[in-house]
């Protein structure tokens, strides 16, 4: 656990000159209750008749523990009670205004659905979970904006969820999670890209999720250390799968962001797949550009957690190479690795860039 301690005057950093963008915020329900009303009976009698029921090889409960509770700062419970960042005023307080926020996106992770076993219940859940953002946060903060949760192992259900809030201002893009069952380029997700793309909206990738398989080659690891690592090797198979299945020619007009999947592996992954695919044209005759030029042009990755190499230029060169316009800031608040924006870009990056990263990329990805 950790304790974030203040550090100067509140205020936004002073390269943000387009605005400071946030696009990894993570709200809780205070408890189940918050979705009754948007959850028909029976899916309200499942849900707290039989809970939810993640993908892995658990009967209940997290594979393995965080490293505090709820993987969340000490100081981010709100004062009235409840979860971290279950508390609108409070999160106002504590994150948008102390660190002039201008926008921030919120990323609700579990309990969602996402990824249930039971598909009707992780439909429900994905709609309760966009109407308790409309009513619990969006409707009351402008600042901020919602991502469109979906049952993504029904990618039917989640193409009409995309189509059912598309126009609607409040979401700004489609959230999905790494851990999927399938690689996400396969065709049983392809109506989910088409829904995504058809609405104009990127879609955010965040770090985590439950497959059913085990994160490693080799089964479960013994350590949360090992699984926090396997984060980056999950978005590198996404990543892969999307390019090499031509999901990104199929659709032309599609963003993709990666959350909190950190960005180093990006540039050594484009290596060995341009390499992979001047030998192996022929078996992926779609594939009609180099994976690298595709991923320039399509994948977006977050700061937090950004690497943190001994020698400064290894850092700069790999932005470089991601490209400067396709970094977005993240703080991952409450989580206990929150990243304070007068922090998180090192300062050796030239403040243009840094401007840029703090808002300017966000507003071109989401259209703001």
């Amino acid at each position: 656990m950790n304790l974030v301690r203040p550090i100067a005057a509140p205020g936004r950093p002073a390269a943000a000159t387009l605005g400071l963008f946030d696009c990894d915020i993570h709200p809780r329900v205070r408890d189940l209750a918050e979705f009754r009303p948007f959850l028909s009976d029976a899916a309200w009698h499942r849900l707290v008749t039989y809970g939810i029921h993640a993908r892995h090889g658990f009967a209940k409960g997290y594979p393995f523990p965080k490293a505090a509770p709820l993987a969340c700062r000490r100081d981010a419970w709100p004062p009235g009670g409840g979860p971290p960042a279950s508390d609108l005023p409070f999160l106002q307080a504590q994150l948008l205004d102390q660190h002039g926020i201008d926008i921030g996106v919120l990323n609700p992770l579990q309990p969602s659905g996402q990824g249930d076993v039971n598909d009707p219940l992780s439909v429900a859940m994905a709609r309760a979970v966009n109407e308790w953002q409309v009513e619990h946060w969006l409707r009351h903060e402008p600042r901020l904006r919602g991502s469109i949760v979906v049952p993504y192992e029904d990618a039917a259900a989640a193409a009409a969820e995309i189509r059912h809030w598309a126009g609607d201002d409040r979401f700004c893009q489609v959230l999905l999670m790494s851990r999927t069952s399938e690689p996400l380029g396969r065709a049983r997700y392809w109506p989910i890209w088409q829904a995504a793309a058809e609405a104009g909206l990127p879609v955010g990738i965040h770090a985590f999720g439950y497959s059913g398989h085990a994160m490693t080659n080799g089964g479960w690891p013994s350590f949360y250390i090992e699984e926090v690592q396997e984060h980056a090797t999950s978005a590198q198979a996404q990543v892969a799968s999307m390019v090499v299945e031509g999901i990104f020619d199929r659709f032309p007009g599609l963003r993709v962001l990666m959350i909190e999947c950190g960005f180093g592996w990006m540039p050594s992954l484009a290596w060995r797949l341009d390499g992979a695919w001047k030998r192996l044209r022929d078996e992926v005759p779609h594939l009609t550009r180099a994976p690298s030029e595709i991923m320039r042009e399509h994948v977006f990755v977050s700061t937090q957690p950004i690497e943190e190499p001994e020698r400064p230029e290894h850092l700069l060169d790999t932005m470089e190479w991601i490209g400067w316009d396709n970094i977005l800031f993240a703080s991952d608040y409450p989580h206990w690795d929150f990243d304070d924006p007068r922090l998180a870009v090192p300062s050796f990056i030239p403040e243009a860039k840094r401007a840029a990263i703090f808002g300017g990329n966000a507003r071109r990805l989401y259209g703001l």
